[in-house]
């Protein structure tokens, strides 16, 4: 392998882990965030939209600024984003001030969904030279860099470490890993040739267009299904033990690195099982996984034993987002629209989790409203036939 592709790999793994330790960051305050506002549950999900709004936001502008510019440029603008949403947050955070921390999260969210699909393309791309799989690698080096800010979230929560300082510290780790792997990344990935404007418009066309393909329908409903399931983790389960179960707040936070620790090991691991059973099973087995750790968590009158069910929840919803984004490559052709479709339809759980539960939350209680996470999670078990490819047999089944 080239030095320069080996550092193009590096690069993009090292943007996704430090776009998990971001995230983790803030999860793991979550509860101490929540308490200086001063907020409800339905409060609060209407701060976590902040975040849902600006992915979804970052998503949509995504495959259009690829197009035009490349995917360097927009893993940079990605990056500035991030760090600028992440200190805005813990300002924000420090003075009490709820729409400050929805302002820095939409800002951050939008960085985080910006990168999305540019991180997928450059991806793609590194997979076509090396003729293997990279995209689980770097699914999973967000979902390491989730355990590595999981587990000092809890470990600063547990010494009362301030937030305000958590937060800059994970800022300044945010900066120094972007300004290094940007460097690594070739210029021009994604662009398109010819007019600006032209491409603009013919990504727009090609975006649309992808949707009637009914199987790319049915893997959409896949991926909307998994985000949302990994997506109510990422917002809500720390609170979820501690409202919901009575843990303390650094129980909360080891629960949630439980969780992330599980989602890693999947994704790491994954391309085993893949290769053996195949999307179809994979993709069902993992749902139904993920279904009865939900279930216990939901319906266990142990905070101990829910705490354990986590793992099961983590380890099913792994493979969810990446397989489904691989699966929606499968065609080459418009294959960056596939992609950035398939991609806005799972921001789209993001976008409405966070409020829907939130509001849920504040009539029926955290847990019961977890329950509409099952339902999703058994919709997408009964359509995960969709993953199979229908032209491309050498393909993963």
């Amino acid at each position: 392998m080239a030095p320069s592709l080996r550092h193009w790999r590096t690069s993009l793994f090292v943007l996704t882990l430090a776009t998990g330790i971001g995230m983790a960051s803030w999860i793991a305050r979550t509860p101490a965030i929540r308490d200086s506002l001063a907020v409800s549950s339905a409060g609060m999900g209407l701060v976590l939209f902040g975040l849902s709004a600006g992915s979804m936001t970052g998503v949509l502008l995504s495959s259009g600024m690829v197009r035009r510019a490349g995917g360097r440029v927009t893993l940079l603008v990605s990056a500035v984003l991030m760090v600028a949403g992440l200190a805005v947050v813990a300002g924000a955070a420090t003075g009490a001030q709820a729409p400050g921390v929805f302002l820095g999260l939409a800002l951050f969210g939008a960085g985080v969904g910006l990168g999305e699909i540019a991180l997928n393309i450059e991806g793609a791309a590194v997979e076509h030279h090396l003729s293997r799989p990279v995209l689980p690698m770097l699914h999973g080096g967000f979902s390491l860099g989730t355990v590595v800010g999981a587990g000092l979230g809890m470990a600063l929560t547990a010494w009362r470490f301030p937030v305000v300082w958590h937060l800059l510290a994970a800022t300044a780790v945010v900066a120094a890993a972007s300004v290094w792997a940007i460097r690594g990344i070739p210029a021009g990935t994604g662009r398109a040739a010819g007019d600006p404007d032209e491409a603009r418009r013919s990504g727009r066309r090609a975006q649309l267009r992808v949707w009637r393909d009914g199987r790319l329908v049915l893997i959409g409903v896949i991926v909307l299904a998994m985000a949302f399931v990994e997506g109510s983790a990422n917002d809500w389960l720390p609170l979820l033990m501690v409202d919901g179960h009575g843990t303390s707040a650094t129980g909360g936070s080891l629960t949630y690195l439980l969780f992330a620790a599980a989602m890693t090991c999947g994704r790491l691991a994954g391309n085993a099982p893949l290769a053996r059973y195949g999307r179809t099973v994979v993709i069902r087995a993992g749902a139904l996984v993920a279904a009865a750790g939900l279930a216990l968590v939901i319906f266990s009158s142990s905070a101990v034993l829910a705490g354990a069910a986590v793992v099961l929840w983590g380890l099913g919803a792994a493979l969810g987002f990446p397989v489904s984004v691989s699966a929606a490559g499968d065609d080459e052709t418009d294959a960056a629209a596939r992609v950035g479709a398939v991609a806005t339809a799972g921001y789209a759980a993001f976008l409405v989790g966070p409020p829907l539960l939130g509001f849920l939350a504040e009539h029926v209680g955290l847990r019961t409203a977890m329950a509409a996470v099952l339902v999703l999670l058994v919709t997408a078990s009964l359509f995960a036939g969709a993953m199979r490819p229908r032209h491309t047999p050498s393909a993963v089944r």
